[in-house]
């Protein structure tokens, strides 16, 4: 059976909006990487990463190859036009045809962004840090269109069942929120089951985007389809792209 190395967002994006998530299949890596690993920085062979990143772009059809970040787990959110190769952020944000604004994730929520006009874009790398740090606010900045006007989509992360945290996550959300609480579920003293898709959409309808899709997958729990980091440790990466054409 051929499985799909991608995964198309299920939302009503205008025409002039492309965007998709990779899975775990359809490149050259081999264990603990197979087989479509698009991170450099996990210990890959850099030579098969690449060739995996120009099978991206041709499986694709990308207008131009993605503009890949250095993600720090922090707040920072960029504009395409001001990017170059090893661009500490995690967040892009374009306006300009042709640039792949690109995310990888192994378990952090990749968010995907637009505007109903399709003439805006950004993609962000979206963990509880980068949350916590309020990466969608920071992003919303970016955009000269009404927050009433955007749509989310929320793509492949770890599930709520499994993710697994301490009283600092919980503190780190709940003490900037009256309904942060909502999102975990206490285990004991010490630990709490987080959840990544509704503290994301908590942040989106507080900025005034009700828009949001997605939010269905489980990294941790679907090992067949995704890379994991908190299931596998060394493990591969997929990637989220938005551009517009």
């Amino acid at each position: 059976m051929v499985t799909s190395p991608f995964i198309l967002p299920d939302w009503p994006a205008p025409p002039s909006v492309h965007s998709l998530c990779t899975t775990r299949h359809g490149g050259v890596s081999t264990s603990p990487y197979t087989s479509f690993n698009l991170g450099q920085h996990v210990g890959d062979d850099p030579a098969t990463v690449e060739a995996n990143r120009q099978r991206l772009i041709a499986l694709a059809s990308l207008p131009e190859p993605p503009r890949w970040l250095t993600q720090v787990h922090a707040n920072k959110v960029i504009a395409s036009q001001n990017w170059s190769t090893g661009t500490h952020a995690d967040g892009l944000f374009s306006c300009t045809d042709h640039h792949v604004c690109s995310i990888l994730t192994a378990d952090c929520l990749p968010i995907l962004l637009c505007n109903t006009q399709g003439t805006e874009v950004c993609a962000l790398h979206a963990g509880w840090r980068s949350l916590a740090q309020n990466i969608i606010a920071k992003a919303c900045q970016h955009f000269k269109t009404d927050m009433t006007q955007l749509m989310a989509w929320l793509g492949p992360a770890i599930g709520p069942q499994h993710f697994e945290v301490g009283p600092d996550v919980y503190q780190a959300f709940c003490d900037h929120s009256d309904i942060a609480h909502l999102a975990f579920k206490q285990q004991d003293k010490q630990h709490y089951l987080a959840d990544l898709y509704q503290l994301a959409r908590q942040h989106l309808t507080q900025l005034g985007i009700t828009a949001i899709y997605g939010g269905s997958y489980c990294t941790y729990q679907h090992d067949t389809q995704f890379f994991s980091y908190r299931r596998q440790g060394v493990t591969g990466r997929m990637a989220s792209l938005i551009w517009l054409a």
